[in-house]
């Protein structure tokens, strides 16, 4: 008797724990944009002591990056997503090779690299938000 009472009434899904809307790439893409600019700016430093801060920032940028794209790959992203966009996992794959390319590089073409790859995401990103 208990157990029924207790039941669910209403059977519910959902693709997340939290509220729709959640999701932004622009999380990642703000992340990409302070590691092209501290590439920037390490290539126009030549201290020793601020190339060392800008390296340790530029890479907790990237992975900082890295982490919003992989966010939105496993929680957001779904299999209607990845049938009307079959590049999409490889375009996220790409993003994420890049931001590594980016954390470990100094370039600062490889950080816009990744910002380019990144923009993409986001235009699918905005079109599954529309559907």
């Amino acid at each position: 008797m208990l157990s029924r009472l207790f039941a669910p009434k209403v059977k519910v899904s959902a693709h997340c724990d939290l509220p729709c809307g959640v999701y932004d790439p622009a999380q990642a893409r703000i992340e990409a944009e302070s590691v092209k600019a501290v590439q920037e700016k390490y290539q126009a430093n030549e201290d020793p002591h601020f190339r060392a801060r800008a390296t340790v920032i530029k890479e907790q940028r990237a992975e900082l990056a890295k982490h919003h794209i992989s966010v939105l790959w496993s929680d957001y992203f779904k299999p209607p997503h990845f049938e009307k966009y079959p590049e999409l996992h490889q375009l996220i794959n790409d993003t994420l090779k890049a931001l590594s390319a980016a954390k470990g590089s100094t370039d600062p073409k490889t950080g816009e690299k990744a910002l380019e790859l990144i923009a993409e995401v986001d235009r699918i990103f905005w079109e599954t938000k529309k559907a």
